[in-house]
């Protein structure tokens, strides 16, 4: 007999595991998990770890821990964040079979009572809830700001021929409202419910790093999920998100993977428009040779490779590969 993972109620008893992607920076997952276990046994059953491959003593740490909850996947390999979410989602199901799991990397965390919150709220008619991002000083994080696609409504698309990215993206008095219907969204307090992954399954773990978050959740609005952006849970993303001079990829092999899975995203979003965004989207990318002086021709080799193999759809490049070109 198979367990009922019907939507449930505002109150209503549901299962909850969290899943966390780490790798080699135990300072700010310290943080995340201590936040994440001091919630309630009743409201989070459960928190997957992935750690993937540290070397900064974040194995030690983790098999010092004595909470029951705890669960440490250790990986033989860099999985990249795609991997390790695919990972630690399927583990959890297995494990645990929970109703939802919330997905978030390790320099990520929910505020405290956010749990509680999501817990309180009526996800009878939606697959996916979106959680409120923030900078730990209180600004919006922008790299987890929610997004419709414009290429599915038109008063986005006209905004965003008229503004660009803001046209998009839900707006900033959306974060003190009711919530409201998004499409796409990232993998920091994105609680995902098993009626989605009968719907899409996991995310892809070959893409590695970038994107695999708008991907999945645009794949499962595509497939008629329903994501709901919930402001009243509210998470902490305590991100750096540039290093060395604005607009640079550091590492330098990201530009590949950046790059390749952005266009995966494009085509999705953009269905038959895809051709004529890629004539707008390649000289701009073009344009970020100027950020990197003294590597433009790595820059260029990696970017190459981004658009052949976004363009064929070849996600099976290894990525030692990728670091070998990237110096």
């Amino acid at each position: 007999m198979t367990a009922d993972h019907s939507p449930a109620a505002p109150g209503a008893p549901f299962s909850l595991v969290a899943v966390v992607v780490t790798h080699n920076r135990l300072e700010k997952l310290r943080d995340t998990l201590a936040r994440l276990l001091e919630a309630d046994a009743e409201v989070l059953q459960a928190v997957v770890v992935v750690d993937n491959v540290s070397t900064d003593g974040t194995g030690a740490w983790l098999a010092g821990q004595d909470d029951p909850r705890l669960v440490v996947l250790e990986s033989a390999e860099n999985l990249g964040g795609a991997g390790g979410f695919e990972w630690g989602m399927r583990e959890a199901v297995t494990r645990f079979d929970p109703d939802w799991m919330v997905v978030m990397d390790d320099d990520a965390r929910p505020d405290p009572g956010a749990l509680a919150a999501f817990a309180a709220l009526d996800k009878r008619d939606c697959e996916a809830v979106a959680a409120a991002v923030y900078f730990p000083g209180g600004a919006i994080c922008e790299m987890n700001r929610p997004s419709r696609n414009p290429f599915w409504h038109r008063r986005e698309f006209l905004r965003t021929v008229v503004g660009g990215r803001g046209g998009f993206h839900i707006a900033p008095a959306d974060y003190r409202g009711q919530g409201r219907p998004v499409d796409v969204s990232s993998f920091v307090g994105l609680f995902v419910s098993r009626r989605a992954v009968e719907l899409v399954g996991y995310p892809d773990g070959r893409l590695f790093v970038y994107g695999e978050d708008g991907l999945y959740t645009l794949g499962l609005s595509k497939a008629g999920g329903r994501i709901h952006f919930s402001p009243e849970v509210r998470f902490e993303h305590d991100c750096s998100t540039f290093q060395g001079r604005p607009g640079q990829f550091r590492p330098l092999w990201k530009v590949y993977y950046y790059h390749r899975n952005l266009l995966f995203l494009y085509r999705m979003a953009a269905g038959w428009m895809f051709w004529p965004v890629m004539l707008l989207i390649l000289p701009k990318w073009l344009l970020k040779l100027r950020h990197h002086p003294g590597e433009r021709g790595v820059f260029l080799r990696l970017l190459g490779w981004a658009v052949r193999d976004g363009l064929s759809g070849r996600v099976d490049r290894r990525h030692a590969e990728v670091l070998a070109a990237a110096g």
